[in-house]
């Protein structure tokens, strides 16, 4: 019954979201965002491949270390660029809402944190949970280590989103401040730590790049906002030519890799750490789809269209969060039921000719996770007051366990540690949220006295 009235509450949101659209949103940015996450889903389902060898033992082998044709095809699917563009002017209407409304920085980035962090609960709930549940049903620490690199690694960009979030004030204050030279210093910057990173000892340099072109990208969202960027058509795609030309010529003539994705052994990888080709190809996009917003506006204005489009936006975290984890969850059944589809090498004829049927069986996998867990994606929010302390502890908490996750799983690789961080970073975010509630800390004698004095 309770199943029920939460499908009847979901599709009366979706309905009520639908039609209170206003009509001055900027739809495009929606489209954007449900677009390039629906690549991501569909190139990381492609990209990870699991298979069993001859022995009956599961292991992880990306498909573009398999098959260099397939790289050039990242320029197409590595969209992250557009998910932080996207975010930027999210984050900058919202910012300046709150500022508006004299809303302190600390409730403004609970409520932004909070949003993020809160369907991460149940996906670390299953990966602290694994290390002991799995063995029990038969599966052994290869298949640990496999799925959980697989379905974690992916994580980074929540982390890394969150920290780009907190910087929120200052970033903004920057674009008002100095507006296109805020990214053009972005963009020389992140150049002169790849120029430093790949010509002396100093690598390390390079991971400064993590922030910088991270932010710099979060930073065009802003210019997006204010309509600061190619308005024209024809200037638009005159940019979005140059850029990809600059990114090409740094391709062919220096050492960075041709794959936008992350790959070793193929000249240097583009995105870990992040290099300057990243922010070229993310402008080169937004170039791009300012260029043809004006055709982009009315195909989101198609209620059909935009009625998929709220669809996805409600469930868009637990979609990004589960959809690998949904693969690794496929391979388990595989491996109970003999290996059946997952004897195939990746890139082998006999692999492709599965894809369709992992793909279908992955959408509907997903599908039904997002079913299940999608009711953490929106959190009631009490409105009380917090300092920053607080959402930031949060989020530095997420970050380290995020980074102690997708770099090495749950499995072997992990120590042993891997539940446990999982399992930490659960305990945490329950108990901040708690802590907030609690009639003795300071959040709710504060909002006490508010409601006192009004």
């Amino acid at each position: 019954m309770s199943r029920r009235v939460d499908e009847r509450r979901f599709t009366s949101a979706l309905r009520e979201v639908a039609d209170r659209t206003p009509s001055d949103r900027n739809r495009v940015v929606d489209l954007v965002r449900v677009a390039a996450l629906s690549f991501i889903v569909v190139g990381h389902w492609l990209k990870q491949g699991l298979y069993l060898d001859e022995a009956g033992e599961l292991h992880r082998s990306g498909l573009l270390g398999q098959s260099e044709w397939t790289h050039p095809l990242t320029w197409v699917f590595q969209v992250m660029p557009l998910i932080f563009a996207v975010g930027g002017f999210a984050n900058a209407m919202s910012w300046r809402r709150a500022s508006a409304g004299q809303e302190t920085y600390g409730t403004w980035l609970r409520h932004r944190t909070r949003r993020l962090t809160t369907p991460l609960l149940p996906l670390l709930a299953l990966w602290a949970l694994a290390p002991v549940v799995a063995p029990a049903v038969g599966l052994g620490d290869d298949w640990l280590h496999a799925a959980s690199k697989t379905s974690l690694v992916a994580t980074w960009f929540l982390a890394t989103y969150l920290v780009v979030v907190a910087l929120v004030p200052l970033t903004h204050a920057a674009w008002r401040r100095w507006g296109w030279m805020s990214i053009v210093g972005g963009g020389v910057l992140a150049a002169v730590f790849d120029l430093v990173s790949l010509t002396t000892d100093l690598g390390f340099v390079g991971y400064l790049n993590v922030l910088v072109v991270w932010v710099t990208l979060h930073q065009c969202g802003y210019a997006w906002l204010d309509r600061r960027g190619p308005s024209h058509g024809g200037w638009g795609l005159l940019f979005c030519g140059l850029f990809l030309m600059a990114l090409v010529l740094l391709v062919w003539q220096g050492p960075y890799g041709v794959s936008m994705v992350g790959v070793d052994g193929h000249g240097v990888n583009n995105t870990v750490p992040p290099r300057v080709t990243i922010l070229l190809l993310g402008c080169a996009q937004l170039a791009g789809v300012m260029a043809l917003e004006p055709w982009l506006r009315r195909l989101a204005r198609s209620p059909v269209v935009w009625a998929l489009i709220v669809l996805v936006e409600l469930r868009a975290m637990t979609l990004y969060l589960w959809h690998l984890t949904a693969l690794s969850l496929l391979s388990a059944v595989s491996i109970w039921l003999g290996g059946w589809g997952l004897r195939a090498q990746p890139s082998s004829h006999e692999w492709w000719l599965l894809r369709p049927g992992w793909l279908l069986a992955l959408m509907v996998t997903t599908a039904l996770l997002v079913w299940l867990f999608g009711r953490f994606e929106n959190p009631r929010l009490e409105k009380i007051t917090v300092r920053s302390w607080s959402p930031t502890l949060e989020i530095a908490v997420v970050v380290i366990c995020l980074a102690q996750l997708g770099l090495y799983g749950v499995g072997w690789q992990s120590g042993g540690n891997g539940g446990a961080v999982a399992a930490l970073c659960f305990v945490c975010l329950l108990g901040l949220r708690w802590w907030e509630r609690s009639p003795g800390s300071w959040t709710a004698a504060t909002a006490g006295r508010r409601r006192a004095e009004r």
